[in-house]
């Protein structure tokens, strides 16, 4: 993955998309960090989950700047959503989730809130960078409650 994203930001500095560019280097960037914080190289599930957070910080800075009054650097972070979820598994679509979360608790065997953790442990690791574990963990949360 890590090797995609250089070769398209050398296509991108090749063709002068200054977003393109600027948002692939934030992306190495974050990368690199975690992998000196982790003391090892990522794989490319860590490298998802790096760009998962990437776009929910984005997400959060957009509700701020719109609240704020700024959108124009709103729209910018709406830019760099793009570019960031170009990388990033399809998200699943509502219906998908419900079924995944109903299949974990039947997996598990999940039976009261205190399982919860269970199940969000069996989501995460079947669907990272594929679902929005915050929705998710409400969800999982109403089934079991």
């Amino acid at each position: 993955m890590r090797a995609q994203i250089n070769a398209d930001l050398k296509t991108a500095m090749k063709a002068g998309d200054k977003q393109r560019v600027g948002t692939l280097r934030l992306i190495n960037a974050a990368i690199q960090s975690a992998e000196i914080e982790a003391k090892k190289e990522l794989d490319d599930a860590g490298v998802l989950a790096v760009m998962t957070k990437m776009v929910k910080q984005r997400r959060d800075s957009i509700a701020q700047y719109t609240t704020g009054g700024r959108p124009e650097l709103a729209a910018t972070e709406q830019a760099e959503i793009d570019i960031i979820e170009a990388y990033l598994p399809k998200q699943m679509d509502d219906a998908a989730v419900t079924a995944a979360i109903a299949e974990a608790i039947k997996e598990t065997g999940a039976a009261s809130p205190k399982d919860m953790g269970k199940v969000m442990g069996l989501l995460k690791s079947k669907f990272a960078g594929q679902m929005d574990f915050q929705k998710a963990s409400a969800a999982v949360k109403a089934a079991l409650g």
